[in-house]
């Protein structure tokens, strides 16, 4: 249960990534902020995804297994996994 309440929100000051670390990026029209978060002595990737999509700002929030000893290494895993899935969904993401 503790491991669904940390993915999900409910573990932490930062549980679940939601401060930037690094500069916001932009790929094919997305935007893409890195929010890796402490867990467990080490940084969880995480990161959102997001666009406008008809005038709403639509979000897409991944979470991955892959941990790193500090923020910015996590940050850029991030970066690459999100840049992953962009090139990979697309806009299907949002759905």
């Amino acid at each position: 249960m503790s491991f669904l309440k940390r993915l999900f929100g409910g573990g932490g000051d930062n549980a679940g990534g939601t401060e930037t670390v690094g500069k916001p990026e932009e790929h094919k029209g997305f935007t893409i902020r890195a929010t890796p978060f402490p867990q467990e002595g080490q940084y969880q990737t995480c990161g959102i995804i997001s666009k406008e999509v008809g005038g709403e700002v639509k979000e897409h929030k991944f979470v991955r297994a892959d941990r790193f000893p500090s923020a910015d290494l996590a940050a850029e895993h991030a970066l690459r996994k999100a840049r992953q899935i962009i090139d990979e969904q697309g806009d299907g993401i949002f759905r």
